[in-house]
């Protein structure tokens, strides 16, 4: 299964730019607006009986390629103030407990990291939240704000005794990829300037699935309800002419219920996201980690520890269900038609057909019988229309339904 994007990704893409504080204090912008190379811890424990994973990064700068991940670590956590549950380094910056374990309600977790560099963290104290259920999980055929239409995933829970309040969902979307040209038959190259369509191409290069993790931070509350009820509340908009919906599609989506401290921290990072002027916008410099530093009190540290009760429900739906009748959308990408030569009329020769198929770029659709100048005896789409393991598996997953 794919790892859902780290959501610290989000703060050190948005925040880098000028300070992140643990305390809410005011800073000047102008002395501030530089990067800081920080901690930055993403901890989560589930209810869930499986390995836990954390994720340990540093903070960077907008040229680098990615996050720099903390390696070699000392990651534990204290249950109850005795046992230790050690989390080994998977991959770098990646932490998993060394047993499978599920957080309990009225129990104690507390976070300790020991970086190799010497640098100590810890968490206060952190107990289970209440566990509440998707009642429903739904998807309505909507209009937008803008007039667009769009496939809305709605999800109902309720609480009746109003302990949670608090949501986070994540989801992962799965997807049937129909190649629209495939053919049945395939290149075979003897040569340069000898290829023909003499192979059968396997039928698992027309059929494809791919699973998709949210990136996003979607949190609500319901303090201002009169229940502590989460109504008709949208946790993913699909633009209806997004070619994941063409054929058949899978979500599932995940309910995090958090305390008020990890509701708060995540709600303003979904701000500063969406915000089109971050710093015009939202006064910088002011998410409340809870995790801290037992040698300087001052040093900075992104992340949050939490300990989150956990439910899911799956939901699938085919495009026919919404949209008889009607056209598919576009296909994932343009899917041109092109006749290169076998060998070119250059000096010295050159063999783009030759060159196409050693890049994988091309695949094979049909004779091209009206062959004008300069083109080839063969017609050819771009792969990812012809053979759809460019853009997914031939597996479908194990949990698939048709």
């Amino acid at each position: 299964m794919k790892r859902n994007i780290s959501v610290t990704h989000w703060i050190t893409t948005l925040l880098l730019a000028f300070v992140v504080l643990s305390c809410v204090e005011e800073i000047d912008i102008d002395e501030e607006f530089k990067f800081e190379d920080v901690i930055v811890i993403e901890a989560t424990l589930t209810d869930e009986k499986k390995i836990q994973e954390f994720l340990l990064t540093r903070s960077y700068e907008f040229e680098t390629k990615g996050p720099i991940p903390e390696q070699n670590a000392d990651v534990r956590i204290v249950v109850n103030d005795g046992e230790s549950i050690l989390f080994l380094e998977d991959s770098p910056g990646v932490y998993r407990s060394e047993i499978e374990f599920a957080a309990e309600a009225a129990t104690d977790y507390q976070l300790f990291v020991n970086t190799n560099e010497g640098r100590s963290y810890q968490s206060p104290k952190v107990q289970l939240t209440n566990s509440v259920p998707i009642d429903n999980l739904t998807a309505e055929r909507q209009v937008n704000s803008i007039g667009n239409e769009i496939m809305a995933i709605l999800v109902d829970s309720y609480d009746p005794t109003r302990q949670s309040n608090y949501y986070r969902y994540e989801y992962e979307e799965s997807y049937k990829i129909i190649a629209p040209d495939w053919a049945r038959k395939d290149f075979v190259v003897y040569r340069q300037d000898s290829i023909s369509p003499d192979a059968i191409r396997p039928l698992e290069e027309q059929t494809c699935y791919n699973t998709v993790n949210s990136n996003s931070i979607i949190v609500t509350s319901t303090t201002n309800l009169s229940e502590d009820r989460v109504s008709g509340f949208s946790v993913r908009n699909i633009s209806a002419d997004d070619p994941v919906i063409s054929h058949r599609y899978s979500i599932l989506v995940k309910q995090y219920v958090q305390s008020l401290e990890a509701y708060t921290y995540y709600d303003i990072l979904n701000q500063l996201s969406g915000s089109d002027n971050t710093l015009a916008q939202i006064q910088p410099g002011f998410i409340s980690s809870n995790i801290r530093s037992t040698q300087d009190r001052n040093e900075k540290v992104l992340g949050f520890f939490q300990v989150s009760a956990v439910t899911e429900k799956r939901l699938y739906f085919n495009y026919e269900d919404f949209f008889p009748g009607e056209p598919l959308p576009p296909y994932f990408i343009e899917c041109g038609r092109g006749a290169p030569p076998i060998v070119s009329q250059a000096v010295p020769p050159t063999y783009p057909l030759f060159d196409a198929i050693e890049a994988g770029l091309v695949k094979y659709l049909e004779e091209n019988l009206n062959q004008g100048q300069l083109q080839g005896p063969y017609t050819t789409v771009p792969r990812g229309c012809g053979d759809c393991t460019a853009l997914g598996t031939s597996e479908p997953p194990e949990f698939w339904e048709e």
